[in-house]
């Protein structure tokens, strides 16, 4: 555990040094939970909503982005459920005066089981090499079928608990499984209480008129509430979907894990309207083409996986989340979920307006259901990060840093480095600098030694190094350096722009995230 901890204050470390995520107001002492992108951290978090927007809006012709604005009418928020039911169970240490989620806490305790379960496989590994059959000893092994048998009960009890807004069962089952408050060791906890997430504000000139709105605590309203305007201007048949990128705002009891659990953060969601009766075909359909995007990414198939709800929401039958191995273990990343037609009957019910669907085929109206997929860009910025920072040992005993991002989502492509500042070459490398800067993300550096400037570079990912040297001036040749396997090639100013392309292009990321998708 001590190991995951050390990779994730090495990441945590790393994303500060190099520009990528900075604590907010820092100046001031910052705020809990809330963070600002660096210069690297902005491009590589512009290129993964390109990334998803493209895949899922501009490949698909069935479906279509919009915007929509952050302050929406009060009432959507009753008539969504996040009024009266958008809650997290709080509870507190009376020693330690610390708070925290009681199902969080919960979680964790089982997330040491599985720990301790994957340790018994890990050895078991070690002692039968080549011959172990892991999953014949997850079935069969004493120890790990109690471990998993245990979380299955503990799992179960407290999401029966949950969902009946049994809290006191809740506190008991902390108490019975003698979960410590993780900072100070005490059991002395309150009982457990129901906590709304939503952030409050005002709309209005003067107090006694200001109208009470709420920050957005999700994006898919703002699509449910436009679905009809999107259906009848775009002159959509169902099904059909409607994605957008937006932020959304979490009053958090405990934001914790750097960006993964954070106050203000930031959404990319589709919401695909679908005949009632249908749902759970799309619903199957959108699970395979979702890991197919995550897998195409090139971090491990075997990062991924699919968790099921055993507690379902109000308003859905069928829901999974795509959890991700994080330093801190498996948790959740992008969620899929069957709603059902309870937000568009809702909406209807509450605003008196008809939000019904006319089938020209059917010759009938009805209400859409609904197939949500939901992804936290800053968990997958965190995901990306996380997975691609590397500590090589080289072959002169020499260790470097690399963030081997893939090439297309890099914040820089290439990286333009004079050898030295004078003869010329200074001049050279800006020409070769400004053609490639139409097209790709481009870096100039002249300041260090050649060896300092591609350690830099490997630190923020940029895959593509091109040295100009006093040879250059002469052959119109430069050398380009490879960050993944630090191999040098010298070739001609002719071939340059090719070779980037077929690496840094997105067309090629998408084009495999594609194919994928039609496989799935």
């Amino acid at each position: 555990m001590a190991n995951h901890e050390d990779i994730f204050k090495k990441v945590i470390s790393h994303a500060k040094e190099y520009g990528f995520i900075f604590q907010s107001s820092e100046i001031y002492d910052g705020l809990s939970a809330i963070y600002d992108y660096g210069q690297n951290g902005a491009e590589l978090k512009n290129n993964l909503k390109q990334y998803w927007w493209k895949s899922m809006v501009q490949l698909h012709e069935d479906i279509v982005g919009i915007d929509s604005a952050i302050f929406m009418h009060p009432t959507i928020w009753k008539a969504s459920g996040h009024v009266d039911a958008f809650n997290d169970p709080l509870i507190d240490n009376k020693d330690s005066k610390k708070r925290y989620r009681a199902d969080v806490l919960i979680e964790d305790y089982c997330a040491k089981l599985e720990e301790k379960a994957n340790k018994e496989v890990e050895k078991a590994k070690k002692r039968f090499g080549d011959a172990f059959d892991e999953n014949q000893f997850r079935e069969t092994n004493p120890r790990v079928i109690k471990y998993t048998e245990e979380i299955d009960t503990i799992i179960k009890r407290m999401s029966k608990s949950l969902e009946s807004n049994d809290l006191e069962d809740v506190k008991k089952l902390i108490e019975e499984l003698g979960i410590a408050d993780p900072v100070t060791g005490s059991k002395n906890w309150t009982e457990v209480r129901q906590f709304n997430l939503m952030f409050s504000t005002k709309l209005g000139s003067t107090a006694d008129t200001a109208t009470d709105l709420y920050l957005r605590p999700e994006t898919a309203q703002g699509i449910f509430v436009n679905y009809l305007n999107v259906q009848k201007t775009g002159r959509k048949k169902i099904p059909f979907g409607i994605a957008q990128i937006g932020k959304a705002f979490r009053n958090e009891i405990v934001a914790r894990q750097f960006i993964f659990r954070m106050r203000e953060f930031e959404q990319m969601e589709m919401q695909y309207f679908v005949p009632p009766g249908k749902e759970l075909e799309f619903y199957e359909l959108w699970k395979a083409r979702r890991l197919a995007w995550h897998h195409a990414l090139g971090l491990g198939e075997e990062n991924y996986r699919f968790h099921d709800h055993d507690n379902l929401a109000h308003y859905a039958n069928a829901a999974c989340d795509i959890e991700f191995k994080f330093p801190f273990g498996f948790k959740e990343l992008e969620g899929i979920h069957s709603r059902t037609d309870f937000d568009l009957s809702a909406h209807e019910k509450y605003s008196g307006k008809k939000l019904q669907y006319y089938d020209n085929e059917k010759q009938e109206s009805y209400i859409p259901y609904v197939v949500e997929t939901s992804i936290g860009l800053d968990r997958l910025f965190l995901a990306i990060l996380s997975n691609c920072l590397k500590e090589e040992e080289l072959q002169d005993g020499t260790t470097r840093t690399v963030l081997s991002l893939p090439p297309s989502l890099a914040p820089y492509k290439v990286a333009i480095l004079p050898l030295v500042k004078k003869d010329g070459l200074a001049e050279f490398a800006e020409k070769i600098y400004n053609d490639l800067k139409i097209d790709y993300n481009v870096i100039y550096e002249e300041k260090d030694s050649i060896g300092k400037r591609y350690r830099r570079q490997d630190a923020i990912g940029t895959p593509f190094c091109i040295t100009i040297d006093h040879d250059s001036l002469e052959d119109n040749s430069v050398t380009i350096r490879y960050r993944d396997s630090m191999e040098q090639e010298r070739v001609s100013l002719d071939v340059l722009t090719k070779i980037i392309d077929e690496k840094a292009n997105m067309k090629y990321l998408l084009l495999r995230n594609h194919i994928k998708d039609l496989l799935a």
